[in-house]
């Protein structure tokens, strides 16, 4: 939690594996308003920690198109690659307090689980001789928090979560301990992005607490999902979008965010149309879904 007096800070972190699409955009815009209309600051990161799946300028184009859409941030641009000394003492740290081991299970099995680990690796008498992921120790107890859009949501991590990878097999930093190191470092106190972030929320949320950092608030926007139901991804081959359509998005990502935009304001300037957008931002028009189904134009 901050005092009144504490600046209020949100951040946008795409990962440079492609173009960005509508999903992404949802999320970048929803943020951005949120901190814009309150005064806040909002922080851009690139999640560059997978070389091998990150094509290369894909990181400038996001940068480009995130300028033509008028999302202005505050600062330099955070790249993840570059803080790989933070998040190795932050792993460092919680290994000499006995809450991380070492892992071999192969993706096969753990998929095969369903989603939740069964800490098996946790009762080895003995860690596995070859390369081995680093997983946390979650703690046997139920984690709620109260999202800004969504309400109450809670987890119980031994259940519905399982320990977790901290370090990947091939030695990459997994997505959950860098988020909670950067968000600390960059002193986030607000996090608004999609729904499917929504579960691992907990999973941070322990992380916090367990390196002593602050919580920051979150607050999670539906998803959009194509004609199959699949949430838009690069994964779903989800159209990039293209710079000469800016207005059009903008426009088209209010109406989703149910922020009411008037018909007027549909070709306007993207800066126009920002600016409109943060002067009646209302968090409590978002739509307390998990997901919502967007025109096969946008999928």
């Amino acid at each position: 939690m901050t005092a009144a007096s504490d600046p209020i800070i949100g951040r946008f972190a795409p990962s440079p594996s492609g173009a960005l699409h509508f999903g992404s955009l949802l999320a970048a815009l929803a943020s951005f308003l949120d901190m814009r209309a309150r005064g806040g600051h909002w922080l851009l990161r690139m999640e560059d920690l997978d070389p091998a799946r990150e094509p290369p300028g894909a990181a400038d184009q996001i940068l480009f198109l995130l300028e033509d859409l008028a999302l202005t941030w505050d600062g330099p641009v955070l790249y993840q690659s570059q803080r790989l000394d933070a998040y190795a003492e932050a792993l460092a740290t919680l290994t000499d307090r006995g809450l991380t081991y070492a892992c071999d299970c192969s993706r096969q099995r753990v998929r095969a689980l369903g989603g939740v680990y069964d800490n098996h690796c946790r009762h080895r008498s003995s860690p596995p001789a070859g390369s081995s992921a680093i997983r946390y120790k979650v703690p046997d107890q139920t984690v709620c928090i109260n999202d800004r859009i969504q309400g109450e949501f809670s987890q119980n991590m031994m259940r519905d979560c399982g320990d977790f990878v901290l370090r990947r097999r091939d030695g990459l930093m997994a997505y959950q301990l860098a988020v909670v190191v950067d968000d600390q470092w960059q002193g986030v106190t607000d996090i608004l992005r999609g729904h499917d972030l929504l579960d691992s929320t907990p999973r941070q949320l322990v992380l916090q607490q367990a390196l002593g950092y602050r919580q920051p608030v979150y607050a999670h926007v539906p998803v959009a999902t194509n004609h199959r139901g699949q949430k838009l991804s690069k994964q779903h081959f989800a159209r990039p979008l293209q710079r000469d359509s800016a207005s059009e998005y903008l426009y088209q990502a209010l109406l989703f965010l149910c922020q009411q935009p008037p018909a007027n304001l549909r070709k306007a300037p993207p800066a126009e149309q920002v600016t409109w957008a943060t002067a009646h931002w209302d968090i409590q028009r978002v739509p307390k879904l998990a997901t919502i189904p967007v025109n096969s134009s946008f999928s």
